[in-house]
């Protein structure tokens, strides 16, 4: 038993060396697609804006009964019967969690998907963060990477990750954020539903906000298997085998669509937002559609989903 354990213990940490090496090989080639990514989608984009307390002028907007005089813009004023108070772009710095989804679940990639899904999440975050820190917002990663608004955050990101030697969890972990911080978790979500519950329940208890992205290869939607297959969990759970896979399909069908409709229905409650996108689908497309669930909440208004991610199927 004790000559098995040391086998399964050297094996782990070939593995995960292993993968490590890889995920810094690939790192320039992710790095530069996600720098790509983020100045095609930055070219098209307006700003994150809100009321607050800055330098540039947003609107103006009706005096409310209660407010100091001195807030009130006499020259706009003058023009009519009302009072108007001048607007100012919010420009204070908030947070930003971002989290990259690393488990090895993620390095799955069908003949159907451009790429892995870890390479998808990675790019997505990396582009993300890019396009954030230019509009004056912090970047952080739970547990690996403190909040910055620096101009290198994707390096500063990929050298964490790169030299991260904890075990590589499914959900970001345990941490208090903000009341005004933001949480965006890219994740393919195949967690038990009560895990990814809980970490729901857990992020938004102080009052932040957050983005569920599922990202999901092609086969995982559609699950397009017959005739006899293995199927093996890459976290250690074992494997199983299907005689007649097919016959799987529509219970594998029902299980995907009562995890996501219970975990649409928290994200609901809690005032979050749940997207879908498949990893043969662009990473721009899950960019564009992300920032505009954030856009759309900063300036206090829903955004519907992408029609392209909306659906499981088109």
């Amino acid at each position: 038993m004790a000559d098995r354990a040391d086998a399964n213990f050297s094996g782990a940490v070939r593995r995960s060396t292993g993968s490590a090496r890889s995920l810094a090989a690939a790192m320039p080639r992710l790095i530069l697609e996600a720098r790509r990514i983020a100045a095609t989608v930055t070219h098209g984009l307006h700003g994150r804006r809100r009321a607050g307390a800055g330098e540039n002028f947003w609107q103006y907007r009706r005096f409310m009964w209660g407010e100091p005089a001195r807030r009130v813009d006499w020259r706009r004023s003058a023009r009519g019967d009302n009072l108007f108070v001048r607007e100012r772009e919010w420009e204070a710095a908030h947070t930003v969690w971002i989290w990259p989804d690393r488990s090895p679940s993620m390095s799955f990639k069908s003949d159907l998907a451009r790429e892995p899904k870890l390479d998808r999440v990675l790019i997505a975050a990396f582009a993300l963060a890019e396009i954030l820190v230019q509009a004056g917002e912090r970047i952080g990663v739970p547990g690996l990477m403190r909040p910055t608004a620096s101009r290198d955050v994707i390096e500063r990101m990929a050298q964490a990750i790169v030299h991260d030697a904890a075990e590589r969890e499914s959900l970001p972990p345990s941490f208090a954020p903000s009341p005004l911080a933001e949480v965006v978790v890219l994740s393919d979500l195949w967690a038990p539903t009560p895990e990814v519950l809980r970490m729901l329940a857990q992020l938004a208890a102080g009052g932040a906000h957050g983005h569920l992205v599922q990202v999901v290869d092609p086969v995982e939607e559609t699950f397009p298997y017959s005739g006899r297959v293995e199927f093996i969990e890459p976290e250690g759970a074992g494997a199983i085998t299907a005689g007649r896979a097919e016959m799987w399909r529509a219970d594998y069908d029902a299980r995907v669509a009562r995890h996501r409709a219970e975990i649409r229905a928290e994200t609901a409650r809690l005032g979050w937002t749940f997207t879908i996108h498949r990893t043969d689908r662009s990473a721009s497309e899950l960019l564009l559609g992300l920032y505009a669930h954030m856009g759309a909440d900063a300036a206090g208004v829903a955004a519907a989903p992408p029609a392209a991610s909306a659906e499981r199927r088109a």
